[in-house]
């Protein structure tokens, strides 16, 4: 494990850019944030709430999920944690942002008559749309239910196309673009719906709770966060609580990798030569840190990455 970043504030979200650096979102300093090759940090843009994810799009603009903000608290090891909604909670929102300027607009916080509340994960399709999961909000003593959405990068078009599912993460596409991948973090279980074209899912019959097929859950106590594909396609999970990454195949079958340091194991993305580096986010720790792995990624749609 080689270390590219520290002292983030709550880091998530890894993107690896083409000249070698990287993009996080730094929930708790509330940042768009940029990494050079040579670890150099620097603020693109102050977003406010609760910046969850983000992603390269079609016309070259960052899209953020911002989650409407976390309230932290301090454990007593010292390091910061999530304890619910923030008090000073702004609305969740998709959110796109000028790379080069820094300039950021509110691209969409409703979905028909109800407002996004707490957006975590994207991916953009080969159409120039995006999934995003939206767990909600927790309060001390309500939360609400999760949903995923289907949404177009011009502001044209949203729709919810899952919905209810228990705190949706981390979302994905397979290799073809035929199976929309999606985990759930405190049921550690990853599931899979059939991709019938741009945002439309194919829903299997009862007794699926939401219409996706289970690939797997996690063994024991853990908890599934945001996810990353293999140009073979494997789903690598960050896994919280055991600090590590869980591998899925596409039929089901899994192993883990620990990565040391941190419990918090958020989001990975992949990049590097060969695209056969994964870069984590160790959340709690607050580092960007890179993993020789023994499979090529997924080069992402918009990316800018060559397999």
């Amino acid at each position: 494990m080689r270390i590219i970043a520290e002292d983030l504030w709550f880091p998530e979200g890894p993107v690896a850019l083409p000249d070698g650096g990287w993009l996080v979102v730094e929930i708790r300093r509330q940042t768009l944030t940029r990494i050079d090759p040579d670890g150099g940090k620097r603020v693109v843009a102050k977003l406010g709430g609760g910046p969850n994810s983000c992603a390269l799009g079609p016309d070259g603009k960052v899209y953020v999920c911002n989650n409407g903000g976390f309230k932290f608290v301090q454990r007593a090891d010292g390091r910061m944690v999530t304890a619910g909604q923030a008090d000073d909670y702004s609305g969740g929102r998709i959110e796109r942002v000028d790379l080069d300027t820094g300039r950021f607009e509110v691209l969409y916080d409703r979905v028909g008559a109800n407002p996004v509340r707490g957006p975590n994960d994207l991916v953009f399709d080969a159409h120039g749309g995006f999934y995003f999961t939206d767990p909600g909000k927790t309060r001390h003593r309500d939360a609400d239910r999760g949903c995923v959405c289907y949404a177009r990068a011009d502001g044209s078009l949203i729709r919810e196309v899952i919905f209810p599912i228990s705190r949706p993460n981390g979302v994905g596409l397979s290799p073809d673009g035929k199976t929309l991948y999606v985990a759930e973090t405190e049921t550690a279980r990853l599931w899979a719906w059939e991709v019938a074209g741009p945002g439309e899912l194919r829903h299997a019959p009862a007794p699926s709770p939401h219409g996706g097929r289970l690939v797997a859950a996690g063994p024991g106590y853990r908890r599934f966060d945001s996810l990353a594909v293999e140009a073979g396609g494997n789903v690598c999970v960050g896994t919280l609580d055991v600090g590590g990454i869980t591998v899925i195949t596409p039929d089901g079958d899994t192993s883990f990798v620990p990565v040391e340091g941190d419990t918090h194991i958020t989001n990975l993305c992949f990049g590097g030569p060969g695209l056969r580096t994964a870069c984590v986010t160790q959340s709690y720790a607050g580092r960007l840190v890179e993993l020789d792995w023994p499979r090529p990624g997924l080069p992402l749609n918009y990316g800018g990455l060559a397999p």
